[in-house]
C-alpha cells in the first residue's frame, strides 16, 4: 500500500523537468516569433550595432587605419576597430535593453499576470525569454561578422585558440545580460516609461566603454567607472579576440587580462541571478 501511494509522486517529480524543457522550448520560439514581428525591437536591438559598424566605418575611413607605424604603415580599419565593440553592444542590448524592456512591458500590460495564471511554470518562462535572447544575438553577430568581412574587408580569426575565447566570452556575457535584462526590468514603473528608464544608461554605458570610443583614450577615472559595469569586459574580450597582439599594450594593465574579464562577468551573472530570485513576481505586489 506504502509503495502504491508513493509511485504518482515519484512519476508526477519524473516529468516535472521534461515539461518544463518542453514548454520552454515552446517559449523560445514563440518569443523569437513575436521578436521579429516588432519593428521598433528589430531597428534598436538587432540591426543596431550593424547600422553603426557601417556609420562609423564609412565616416572614419578617411583618417586611415587605426595604430599604424610612424611611418605610416601598418594598423587595421576603422571596421576592424569597430568590430568589437559594437559586438559586445550587441550583446548588452540583446540581453539587458531587450529583455528590461520587453518585461517591463509584459508586466504593465498584464500579460505577467495572466501568465502566473496558467500552469506555465517560471522556469519555462526564463528559457523562453533567454533562448530568444540567445537565438537573436547569434544572428545578430552572424550578421555583423558578414557585414565586416563582405562589405568592409575585414581578416577575422583563423585560429581555433581565437574562436574558443569568442565563445567563452560570448556565452558568459550573452548569460549575464539576460539576467541582468530580466533584472532591471523591475525599475521601470510602466511599460510606457520603460524605454524612457533602460535605453539612456545603455547609451551611456556604450559611450564610456569602447565601443564608441577608443577605451584608452577615455580619461583614468572614466575607465574606473566603466570598469564597474559588464560592458567594458565583454568589451575587452572581444577585442582579445578580434584585435591584433599588439593592441593589448593599450589595455589598463597593458594586456588583454581574459582572467579579470572572465571574473567580472560572472560577479555580474551571480549578482543579476540573486536579485532576479528576490525580486521577479509575475506581477508587482503594489499594482
Amino acid at each position: 500500500m506504502t509503495a502504491t501511494t508513493q509511485s504518482p509522486a515519484r512519476t508526477d517529480a519524473g516529468f516535472g523537468i521534461p515539461r518544463t524543457l518542453r514548454l520552454g522550448a515552446s517559449r523560445v520560439a514563440y518569443e523569437t516569433r513575436i521578436y521579429f514581428r516588432q519593428t521598433d525591437t528589430l531597428f534598436f536591438t538587432f540591426l543596431f550595432p550593424v547600422i553603426m559598424l557601417t556609420i562609423f566605418s564609412v565616416a572614419f575611413q578617411g583618417m586611415g587605419n587605426v595604430g599604424t607605424n610612424p611611418d605610416g604603415s601598418g594598423g587595421i580599419s576603422q571596421a576592424a576597430a569597430y568590430l568589437p565593440g559594437m559586438i559586445a553592444a550587441g550583446i548588452l542590448l540583446s540581453g539587458v535593453q531587450n529583455l528590461g524592456v520587453d518585461i517591463a512591458n509584459e508586466r504593465s500590460d498584464g500579460t505577467l499576470k495572466r501568465l502566473g495564471g496558467t500552469p506555465l511554470p517560471v522556469l519555462s518562462y526564463f528559457f523562453g525569454k533567454m533562448g530568444q535572447v540567445f537565438v537573436t544575438s547569434v544572428l545578430q553577430i552572424g550578421l555583423l561578422l558578414l557585414v565586416a568581412s563582405v562589405v568592409f574587408g575585414v581578416a577575422l580569426p583563423t585560429d581555433g585558440g581565437s574562436w574558443m575565447t569568442f565563445a567563452w566570452v560570448y556565452v558568459l556575457g550573452i548569460a549575464t545580460s539576460a539576467v541582468l535584462g530580466i533584472a532591471i526590468s523591475r525599475l521601470p514603473r510602466s511599460g510606457k516609461s520603460a524605454t524612457a528608464v533602460i535605453i539612456p544608461p545603455i547609451l551611456i554605458l556604450q559611450f564610456i566603454s569602447g565601443v564608441y570610443l577608443q577605451f584608452s583614450l577615455l580619461p583614468d577615472w572614466l575607465q574606473n567607472v566603466a570598469g564597474i559595469f559588464p560592458l567594458k569586459w565583454m568589451g575587452q574580450g572581444m577585442r582579445a579576440v578580434f584585435l591584433p597582439e599588439s593592441f593589448a599594450t593599450v589595455e589598463p594593465g597593458g594586456a588583454w587580462d581574459l582572467g579579470s574579464v572572465a571574473v567580472a562577468l560572472l560577479i555580474w551573472l551571480v549578482a543579476g541571478l540573486v536579485v532576479c530570485r528576490l525580486t521577479f513576481r509575475w506581477i508587482r505586489k503594489d499594482s
